[in-house]
């Protein structure tokens, strides 16, 4: 273990950059020699978070340290390093020529509580392969990482907009531990597939009494699961927090004194219009996006969303939940003063195999929507950012296969 104790780096080029964070993350106290570094490392010596001597190396440097690394790429400065540590007794660690190191940097995986690492005979890519097959196999559960260490209490996990694989690694890992399961509509069906026979599924969309009422049977749900001593993951599609009732449930869970993890999910606010080649801002186009509920139509007396103030903004309009309201969002925000000319777009189920868009200007999307027959779940997006990507062709309809970024 490297708890607090000193680890002397040298050089401060992408070797030294790939290396700090894993020291630092095992609890070393690090020491970096180098005339000038990366950005990243300067941003970390600028955090207080290692220490920068910005001069060569010095065979004094590796007084009172317990390991060294030499991350350079010069045999002669390498070997100066190699000399200065045996001297003192100290393992090396050499970038440039493993062969004259005392000490090797494995490839290392970690999956909860369980650190793997793996050293290929010398040869690196056969320990990255090595470590990425394990890797894989803790993932998918194939091989036993023991017992877990989660305890009873809720984990609030957002799977991500629809792709099973946008789900987090630790949203995953927790997946994995759960003895009860309960999943919103929206969150991916397949990642069901890969819980534990035993485990119990609850299907939230199915709770009966309307939305208010189903909201608190949910909340009993996870309450009474987590107290019976079970670790219950409440799957929701998105992220818990973005419109997705995550905070209700957290505030229901510590009223009960219930523990509660919550994983943020990838939004599908930001990764339906990424998925349909959309960003949501782009570099002297839009610097600004914002998010808003449309299950309310303007004009609701329930609504608070400000749609008069939306239509004066010049940056994307991303709305969630607002494709029944399409018509009459599009109407008020052309009223209050977005160009007719504006583009727009509606992107369903993206991320999926069943991803279908239409664009067009704001004062069509909503008659081209229709058209389409898109239905819920769906994105309206709204700004100059649609079609930055389209690098000259025409995507006015498409499926998921023919806008999705190869990247």
């Amino acid at each position: 273990m490297l708890t607090d104790k000193r680890v002397l780096v040298v050089g401060g080029g992408a070797v030294a950059s790939r290396r700090v964070p894993a020291l630092l993350d095992a609890g070393a106290d690090v020491l970096l020699v180098a005339p000038e570094v990366t950005p990243a490392l300067r941003a970390l010596a600028d955090a207080g978070r290692i220490t920068w001597v910005p001069r060569p190396f010095e065979p004094s440097d590796v007084d009172d340290v317990w390991l060294v690394q030499a991350a350079v790429d010069d045999p002669a400065a390498g070997a100066a390093v190699s000399e200065a540590a045996e001297a003192r007794r100290v393992f090396c660690v050499r970038a440039d020529d493993r062969t004259a190191a005392t000490a090797w940097t494995p490839a290392v995986t970690r999956y909860g509580p369980v650190t793997v690492a793996v050293l290929g005979g010398g040869d690196p890519r056969r320990a990255m392969a090595v470590r990425d097959g394990i890797r894989e196999r803790l993932v998918d559960g194939s091989l036993d990482a023991g017992p877990s260490q989660v305890h009873s209490g809720v984990a609030l996990i957002g799977a991500g907009p629809g792709d099973p694989e946008l789900i987090t690694v630790r949203g995953r890992r927790l997946l994995a531990a759960a003895d009860v399961v309960v999943v919103d509509r929206l969150a991916p069906g397949l990642l069901l597939d890969e819980v534990r026979p035993d485990v119990e599924v609850v299907d939230a969309s199915k709770i009966p009494y309307g939305p208010a009422r189903a909201q608190e049977e949910i909340n009993r749900i996870l309450i009474d699961r987590a107290r019976a001593g079970r670790f219950v993951v409440r799957l929701k599609g998105g992220d818990p927090f973005v419109f997705g009732r995550g905070g209700e449930e957290l505030l229901a869970c510590a009223e009960a004194g219930v523990p509660v993890t919550v994983v943020s999910g990838v939004t599908s606010a930001i990764a339906v219009p990424a998925a349909a080649g959309i960003p949501v801002t782009h570099r002297g186009v839009a610097h600004e996006f914002v998010v808003v509920s449309g299950h309310l139509a303007p004009g609701d007396p329930a609504g608070l969303v400000d749609w008069p103030a939306l239509a004066r903004l010049r940056g994307t309009l991303c709305v969630l939940m607002g494709v029944r309201h399409l018509a009459a969002i599009s109407s008020v925000l052309l009223e209050h003063g977005r160009p007719a000319d504006t583009p727009a777009a509606v992107v369903q189920e993206g991320t999926t195999g069943g991803q279908r868009s239409v664009r067009a200007p704001l004062s069509r999307i909503a008659r081209a929507a229709e058209e389409a027959n898109l239905r819920a779940p769906a994105i309206i997006v709204v700004g100059d950012v649609i079609g930055t990507l389209d690098r000259g062709t025409n995507a006015n309809t498409c499926t998921n296969d023919a806008l999705r970024l190869h990247t």
